[in-house]
Order: C-alpha cells, then sequence, then structure tokens
C-alpha cells in the first residue's frame, strides 16, 4: 500500500520534535501534528519556564545575601507581572524555534488535533492521513486529586499563568513539582506550606539526600507536613482552606496540587489501532519503543517510563536512527542524571545507598559543609555530598548531592560514571580550589558499608 508519509508523529514536545527532524534529516516524508504548544510541556509549562522562576527566586536570596560581603542592596517587592511578562516572551520565542525546526527540516506540520481511524490512518481536524510509520509522543498532563472541593486547587500548568503572586501557598505532594515550587514561591515571598504522604520529600531519591532536602527547605522557612494529606479544600471567598488528614487547616490563597502526572492518551483513539496500554494508561513499548503494533512507537512521557526531558529526547533521535538511519546512536540509560530545582538545588546520578546495598556491600562515602559564602552571609545553608562505592570493584556507582551548583557538577559526574569511573580515579583527580565541586575528589575517609549482611547470608 502507497502512504502519504513514511513516519507521522503525534506531538510537537521534546521526543517527537527530535524524533520528525532526525528522520527528515535521513529523507524520510515526515509529518507532526502538535495541537497545543511547539515544544511541549518542558518548553511551555515544565522545565524552562519553571527553571526561570526558580531563578527569578534565587535573585531575592542574592540581595538579601550581599550584605555579607559589603553591598546594601535594597531588596524591595517582586513585580510579578514583569516578570512573567519576560518569560513569556522567552517560552514564545522557544516554542516558535521548534516548529521552525520542523520546518527546516522539511517536515509538514499539522496544528491539530490527531486521533487514530485505523493503524495506518489519522485524522486530523477533518482531513484524513495515511503513514507506514507513526509514533506517540504526546506527553503527560499533571494529575488532579479525587478530594472534596479538589476544583478549588490548581495544577502545575496553571502555575505558570497567575495573575499575580499569592501570598499563602498550601502545596500538596512531595516529589520533583511540589518541591521545586515550594522553593519558588518562597523565595519570591509566599508564606508556603508543604504537605506529602511520605515521612521525606522526594520519594525514590537516596535517604540522606531526602532528609538533608526537608532540613534545608524548614532552614529557608518552608512549612513542611510529612505524613499528611489533603482531606478537603473549602473555599472562604478568594481565600482557601485546605484540611488536612492529621485534623490540621491550613488557610492559604492558592491549594497547588503536585501530586504526580498521567500519560496523555485521552482522545487518540488508541483502540481503533489496537495500542495496548498498563493499568495506569501508559503506552507498553519494548526496548526498541515498539508497541504491540509493530509499525507504531511510543517516545517520550507517554509510556511513563524515565519521565525526563533528555531521555524523551535521546529516545526521539534513536527511534529515528533505527527506522531510517544507519542504526541508533548510542545512549546510556543505566546512568541517567536528574535535578530538582529546589532551594538548594539538588543532583544524582546512578544508584542509591539502599539499591546498591541490595545488590552487595557497598562503601558510602559523605561530605557535609557549610559553604564558603554562607560564612559570610550567615544564611543556614548546608552542602551534601556523597558517594556510593562498590565494595568489590571499587566502581562509584552513585554520586548525589544537594547544594547550590548540584546540577552543574554532577552533570560532569554523569560522564564519570559512563566511562566506569572507580573512587581511584576520583582520587587521583585533582581538584579545583576553592569549589564545592572538588569536595568530590578530596573524600577519604568511608563514612560506612551497607549491604555486608545480605552479603554474609
Amino acid at each position: 500500500m502507497a502512504y502519504e508519509f513514511d513516519l507521522f508523529v503525534i506531538g510537537g514536545g521534546s521526543a517527537g520534535v527530535r524524533c520528525g527532524r532526525i528522520a527528515a534529516g535521513h529523507g524520510a516524508r515526515v509529518a507532526v501534528a502538535e495541537e497545543r504548544f511547539w515544544g511541549g510541556i518542558c518548553v511551555n509549562v515544565g522545565c524552562i519556564p519553571k527553571k526561570l522562576m526558580a531563578q527569578a527566586a534565587e535573585y531575592g536570596a542574592w540581595a538579601e545575601d550581599a550584605r555579607g560581603f559589603g553591598w546594601d542592596i535594597s531588596k524591595g517587592p517582586h513585580d510579578w507581572a514583569a516578570f512573567v511578562g519576560a518569560k513569556d516572551r522567552e517560552i514564545a520565542r522557544l516554542s516558535n524555534v521548534y516548529r521552525k525546526v520542523l520546518e527546516g527540516a522539511g517536515a509538514t506540520i499539522f496544528e491539530a488535533h490527531a486521533s487514530f481511524i485505523d493503524p495506518h490512518t489519522l485524522e486530523l481536524g477533518g482531513r484524513r492521513v495515511t503513514a507506514e510509520r507513526i509514533v506517540i509522543a504526546t506527553g503527560g498532563h499533571p494529575e488532579r486529586p479525587a478530594l472534596p472541593g479538589a476544583e478549588h486547587g490548581i495544577v502545575s500548568d496553571a502555575a505558570f499563568y497567575l495573575p499575580g503572586l499569592p501570598e499563602r501557598v498550601v502545596i500538596l505532594g512531595g516529589g520533583y513539582i511540589g518541591a521545586e515550587f515550594a522553593g519558588i514561591f518562597k523565595g519570591l515571598g509566599a508564606e508556603v506550606h508543604m504537605v506529602y504522604r511520605q515521612p521525606l520529600p522526594l520519594r525514590g531519591f537516596d535517604e540522606d539526600l531526602r532528609a538533608a532536602l526537608a532540613e534545608a527547605m524548614e532552614a529557608e522557612g518552608i512549612r513542611l507536613h510529612p505524613s499528611a494529606i489533603i482531606a478537603e479544600v473549602r473555599a472562604d471567598g478568594a481565600s482557601r482552606v485546605a484540611l488536612l488528614s492529621d485534623g490540621a487547616e491550613l488557610q492559604a490563597d492558592l491549594v497547588f496540587f503536585a501530586i504526580g502526572r498521567r500519560p496523555n492518551v485521552a482522545g487518540l483513539g488508541l483502540e481503533q489501532a489496537g495500542v495496548a496500554l498498563d493499568p495506569f494508561g501508559a503506552v507498553i513499548v519494548d526496548a526498541e519503543m515498539r508497541t504491540n503494533q509493530a509499525h507504531i512507537h511510543a517516545i517520550g512521557d507517554v509510556t511513563d517510563r524515565l519521565n525526563l526531558t533528555p531521555v524523551a529526547t535521546a529516545e526521539g533521535h534513536a527511534l529515528a536512527d533505527r527506522l531510517f538511519g544507519s542504526g541508533p546512536r548510542e545512549w546510556n540509560f543505566a546512568n541517567v542524571p536528574t535535578a530538582v530545582f529546589s532551594a538548594p538545588p539538588l543532583a544524582t546520578v546512578g544508584l542509591t545507598e539502599a539499591v546498591a546495598a541490595a545488590r552487595g556491600p557497598v562503601e558510602i562515602y559523605i561530605a557535609r559543609f557549610t559553604p564558603l559564602r554562607h560564612h559570610l552571609t550567615g544564611r543556614r545553608r548546608q552542602t551534601l555530598m556523597k558517594l556510593v562505592v562498590d565494595q568489590a570493584s571499587q566502581r562509584v556507582l552513585g554520586a548525589h548531592m544537594l547544594g547550590e551548583e548540584a546540577p552543574e557538577i554532577v552533570q560532569g559526574l554523569a560522564v564519570a560514571l559512563t566511562c566506569g569511573a572507580t573512587k581511584a580515579d576520583l582520587d587521583r583527580t585533582i581538584g579545583i580550589h576553592p569549589t564545592a565541586a572538588e569536595e568530590f575528589v578530596t573524600m577519604r575517609t568511608r563514612t560506612r558499608l551497607a549491604g555486608v549482611a545480605r552479603a554474609a547470608e
């Protein structure tokens, strides 16, 4: 059968745009459909605007800290409208770049909702097109909890378009989004409460990192409510009242739900194509991003695996190379670094202590200190660095950091772990002084052993 396109990509986010651009570069006839905004979640209501908001919050702290270095800087109130206007202009510029990249590569653009009619046919606003191969790259959406009064709160998408800065914020959720927006709103001047089900924020991260973050957030003045949930939200005029499961009542101007995300699959007509989903609504794929229909693939957050923009981009690139190039580029998905732009930020690569110790004996190295600048500013801020090392091979299995510049520092360590660095490799590396980063190559004293009992069984 003759098809209009060799490849049709549903979704113009990081995964879809990369896949479409690379496939077009290989000579494929490519089309990409996007119904909301080019660049997807990351560019428009995710990574990029969130990082800009975190940076906006940092400036207030820097103004306060400057006094310790002899600068008399008046902090003043934050101009929310001016910041949002600047942020929106930058996001519009980036979104347009994504569209132009596809057009420049020769891809056909559809600004419309796409849904399956059958395994090879899609409908786009009344027009039907056919494709030999189809890629689902529709990302995810923030989840709203099923609790009384949930309509009185917002999810993360709306946080980027608030008409003004709320004075009192209650955040439900202790993951990436909750931790990041707690620091953002607090840094911009709001009173912030963070409510989460676990004893510590950031479930799945290293325990020492989690504990250090909780301590750091409290030092910043964020009020933590661990082992609790919001049972109900009530409206009181323009204000909100969050009733917690422990009986507490929190007064707020904004209740922010940050309990996770779900794959965007509604309205795609996947049942018409016979594409299988898991119990949580994610598209099921194999190691080569194929669904149960061999010609239909899925990449990025819609598969709900490693929901990170660089992973989605790498999947899109690898898939395009595999389908139309000489073979996929090699990507290391075993040691994927990630960062949380909290206040202070944290970053991690490799295994946590708990996961590594479950596999066998590991040596743990930890350094904790006050950054040099804060001996002058007086700010209560600590840096934590941690290495997880396999006892037998001495290979570094994990590197974790909480502190200023953690994401920039851990990116370099991710290269080292990808190359199989050992503790001896770090030890023989000369540090840059005075920096926080040098601590990773000067940690000589082992803090503890872990996983020994299991290895002895």
